[in-house]
């Protein structure tokens, strides 16, 4: 079993925010696996599932999101090497793309959640979107809605992740690595 998980914030006001790029992700692999939803109150999220692939996210609000993880992953016995965590990136420019085992938390609130609910050794699909000019913004910053200019290119980018996340189920991190890492959102041009 595989689970995918995109981090966000539930509520349409949250919709095109930079902290929502996980939930786009999801979307649009539940979209192209035509998941059904499969939801219940104790996983507190929002739950979709498609063969042996599961597609969670969590309704827990960002900062809380192993919450939600947690009984997902106990419930269907998803071992921890099969967790994928598509999340935003502000150490990456908009568009970049990274992929990794493990590691900190990097001030990040639903990795740091995921951390003390899991353990730390999930695989990241970490989604650039840029960083404010000053540290005190960020929280304001992700909580912003994509420029236009990001917006007219976010759907080839959610796209470019979700065919990354596909491989990710079925090749070797290194060779998904060498095909769908992204300095910028350049490299999809």
């Amino acid at each position: 079993m595989i689970l995918f998980v995109g981090l966000g914030n539930p509520g349409s006001q949250y919709e095109n925010t930079r902290h929502n790029i996980g939930f786009k992700v999801i979307d649009k692999l539940v979209d192209d696996f035509s998941a059904r939803d499969i939801s219940k109150t104790s996983f507190q999220g929002k739950l979709y599932r498609a063969a042996d692939t599961l597609f969670l996210k969590p309704t827990t609000f960002m900062n809380l999101s192993g919450r939600s993880v947690q009984p997902v992953k106990h419930f269907f016995k998803v071992e921890l090497e099969n967790i994928i965590v598509i999340h935003d990136d502000i150490d990456l420019p908009f568009g970049a793309v990274r992929f990794k085992r493990g590691g900190g938390h990097g001030g990040h609130n639903g990795l740091r959640s995921l951390d003390a609910h899991i353990t730390k050794e999930y695989l990241r699909v970490r989604v650039g979107v840029g960083k404010p000019a000053h540290k005190t913004e960020v929280a304001e910053y992700v909580l912003h809605d994509f420029s236009e200019d990001e917006m007219s290119v976010l759907d080839r980018l959610v796209t470019h992740v979700a065919q990354a996340c596909v491989s990710l189920a079925k090749e070797e991190l290194n060779e998904v690595k060498s095909r769908y890492s992204l300095r910028s959102i350049e490299g999809l041009e």
